[in-house]
């Protein structure tokens, strides 16, 4: 359950608990609590609602309206043999959110995730509403979200996963969007199913800090 929702139950609780107990039964109140106290608790309630639903209705108008940019995409010739990376290319400056896009062999079955790596030197798997990179007709693609600094050098690095690595990626992330926290991997906590196929360096072409 996220933080905004655990704000909003709060705060209808608590006004629930001041509206009750100044309810009269058989012509008299509970009297659990003075009316000072029914008022704080009031006012406690009706702040933390107003707080949690602007923020929730914050955080969802964000991902409602976020815009992905395109970058320069390589031009592929011949048949496809491996899973890379065709967009953004190696040492471009790119925007805050871009849609990282690649190519897949005929007849490949594994996931394909896309996993930042900033100069923190944490790994930041990326999703969009299919978790794992979207793939169809040999061509991948997932949105790839950066919050550095401008001129900061990130890798976007490709990984093929099975099945318990991918959970992993999957699981993790929903954790952090719960939490509104988003610490990164240390390689360590990298899953032994997912494998590096590919990775390129890019720049940030603005300062990203902030942009969620």
């Amino acid at each position: 359950m996220s933080a905004e929702i655990v704000l909003l139950l709060v705060g209808v609780v608590l006004l629930l608990v001041a509206i009750g107990d100044s309810i009269k039964i058989n012509g008299a109140n509970l009297g659990l609590m003075n009316f000072k106290f029914r008022i704080i608790l009031g006012v406690i309630g009706v702040m933390l609602v107003i707080f949690g639903g602007y923020y929730f209705g914050l955080v969802n108008l964000q991902s409602q309206i976020e815009q992905v940019s395109k970058g320069n995409i390589k031009e592929i010739k011949g048949e496809v043999e491996t899973v890379e990376i065709i967009s953004p290319l190696a040492n471009d400056a790119v925007k805050c959110r871009i849609l990282t896009m690649g190519v897949y062999p005929e007849g490949h079955d594994k996931d394909i995730w896309v996993v930042l790596k900033p100069s923190d030197g944490k790994y930041y798997p990326q999703s969009d509403d299919t978790n794992t990179s979207y793939k169809r007709n040999g061509e991948w693609q997932v949105i790839t979200r950066f919050g550095g600094d401008k001129d900061e050098a990130y890798d976007i690095i490709v990984y093929e996963t099975d099945t318990q690595a991918s959970q992993y990626f999957s699981t993790t992330i929903e954790i952090w969007k719960k939490a509104l926290n988003f610490p990164g991997l240390e390689i360590e906590e990298l899953p032994s199913g997912a494998i590096e196929v590919d990775r390129i360096t890019v720049s940030l072409a603005d300062n990203c800090r902030g942009v969620f």
